[in-house]
């Protein structure tokens, strides 16, 4: 398997309900490990893939799908190429680990919202549900969707804070109503936080 990657594991021998996590910019293949626990009891496998790019953060180094340069789109060949290691690292990871193909959900934070969007249009018959947390929906994936009955089935939950101060709210309600013109089974919910994962939001995500 190419990325680094975290793994949190049920009790059981599984195959267990799973979740891959993708991080947001600038995090690592930890950064959202620490809600396995918590996910609807710790009943889920969780997969943690890390970004393939470094990323200077300070003193330190982060990670990141592909790169971002204010002011600037980012690159269609290089979101594409990140898209394709996330892909056959999926692939490689169901093979790996006691997964249940049936039950299987993509998640993506930030710049891995971005991610999951892309990934689950691309297949949207291997998941059972997508989550994206403040991110934002990539409207150019409405052009000649190949899978859109598939889309149309897939259950989808949107979270975002309504202080949030690096993905503007209105993004993310402009994601809404994309994906409602898709007729995708969208559910979204806004909290009092920034760019963050709560307490509520954690307990929306388990329900």
């Amino acid at each position: 398997m190419k990325l680094i990657h975290s793994v949190f594991e049920p009790a059981g021998d599984g195959p267990h309900p799973a979740i891959i996590a993708l991080h947001g910019w600038g995090a690592n293949a930890l950064d959202l490990m620490g809600l396995a626990p918590y996910i609807a009891g710790g009943k889920f496998m969780v997969i943690c893939p890390q970004g393939p790019m470094e990323v200077p953060v300070g003193p330190v180094v982060g990670y990141g799908w592909f790169p971002i340069r204010m002011g600037t789109p980012p690159r269609e060949d290089q979101i594409d190429e990140a898209v394709d290691s996330a892909a056959e690292f999926i692939d490689a990871a169901l093979k790996r680990y006691p997964v249940n193909p049936r039950k299987l959900v993509m998640l993506g934070f930030s710049q891995g919202g971005v991610m999951a969007f892309r990934l689950a249009f691309r297949n949207p018959e291997r998941y059972a549900a997508l989550v994206g947390i403040s991110t934002w929906f990539p409207p150019e994936l409405k052009k000649n969707l190949a899978n859109a009955d598939a889309i149309q089935q897939l259950p989808t939950l949107l979270q975002h804070g309504r202080a949030d101060d690096m993905i503007e709210l209105s993004r993310a309600r402009e994601s809404l109503e994309h994906l409602r013109e898709l007729k995708v089974p969208v559910t979204f919910r806004e909290y009092d936080c920034g760019h963050e994962i709560t307490a509520s939001s954690l307990e929306d995500l388990s329900e």
